[in-house]
């Protein structure tokens, strides 16, 4: 026998043939793979259960956010367009007081930009608010026809006193009233007699709008009987 063979059942040959060698080495791939981190670790039921409840709640997290947001931009797009009609009509009645002409686009811009964004909140608004900012918006819609019937008036100072009384008394508590409204609604502002300053505000805007629409009424009439 030659001295440099391999005896029987040696290493590398298991009495078949070079298949058995194969499987062998296989097994000792594999061994190493396992070794090196080759086999990539299975995640447990619990495990996954837990990160998908961890994104759910990141997911309903982010919608919460994105909906506060949107409430914020529209609320802040109501007020400033409310404050923003208040004073357009008010500069307007100022104007005709000083005897100066008056662009009727000036306010016909203001009105439209606070009918734009008082209709899209009425779909979002919570009952409260709405209940401010639909007074307010009546409100409004008779200072303007105020203005425009301000240089028709027979009685022009006393229709001027009128509409400037209106415009910085009463009107301009219900733009106050929709702010701090507002305000309370996100929580930023928390007043815990809201509810009764609220009730007295929204009071004393109604009585005041409902005699002015009494006034401008009767004086409509007035002129109707005289033309």
């Amino acid at each position: 026998m030659d001295k440099h063979a391999k005896p029987l059942g040696g290493e590398g040959f298991c009495g078949r043939d070079d298949t058995c060698g194969r499987a062998h080495q296989r097994r000792r791939d594999v061994g190493r793979d396992l070794g090196r981190g080759g086999a990539q670790p299975t995640c447990k039921p619990a495990e996954a259960a837990e990160q998908n409840r961890r994104a759910d709640r990141e997911r309903e997290q982010e919608r919460d956010e994105r909906a506060l947001q949107a409430k914020r931009d529209l609320y802040a797009r109501l007020n400033t367009t409310a404050r923003a009609y208040r004073i357009a009509a008010r500069d307007a009645v100022l104007a005709s007081g000083r005897g100066e002409s008056v662009d009727p686009a000036v306010l016909d811009a203001a009105k439209e930009a606070w009918a734009d964004q008082y209709s899209q909140a009425q779909m979002a608004l919570g009952k409260s608010v709405l209940e401010v900012a639909s007074t307010l918006n009546r409100s409004l819609g008779v200072g303007y026809t105020a203005v425009k019937q301000l240089p028709g008036s027979r009685d022009l100072g006393e229709a001027y006193q009128r509409a400037k009384e209106w415009f910085s008394g009463p009107l301009s508590d219900g733009v106050y009233l929709l702010r701090v409204t507002l305000r309370h609604d996100l929580g930023v502002e928390v007043d815990s007699h809201f509810d009764q300053t609220r009730t007295r505000i929204l009071a004393a805007l109604d009585s005041a709008r409902d005699n002015l629409d009494r006034l401008l009424a009767a004086e409509r009439a007035q002129a109707a009987r005289s033309s």
